[in-house]
């Protein structure tokens, strides 16, 4: 499953956001002899997106779900030679 892209449309910015998230997981924990903690396995069993906020200037209520990746600026290159 592909993770969630997001886009402000306050500010324009597709790559810095602040996710605030619950998470229920499931895991094995390992401890060794002398209390080391190692998780060793962990599987997400459900997780809920509670906020989403810009990182560049900090709105939560423009922040949208991309549906489609942006195009890449080498794909754009490419294409445009191909036009010359």
């Amino acid at each position: 499953m592909a993770p969630t892209r997001y886009r402000c449309t306050a500010c324009g910015n597709l790559t810095r956001f602040d996710v605030v998230t619950d998470r229920r997981t499931w895991a094995f924990h390992h401890f060794s002899v002398g209390g080391e903690l190692t998780v060793e396995e962990e599987q997400v069993l459900s997780e809920d997106v509670v906020e989403v906020s810009c990182r560049w200037c900090g709105h939560g209520r423009a922040v949208e779900e991309v549906s489609h990746p942006p195009e890449s600026l080498s794909e754009k290159t490419d294409g445009d030679r191909s036009r010359a």
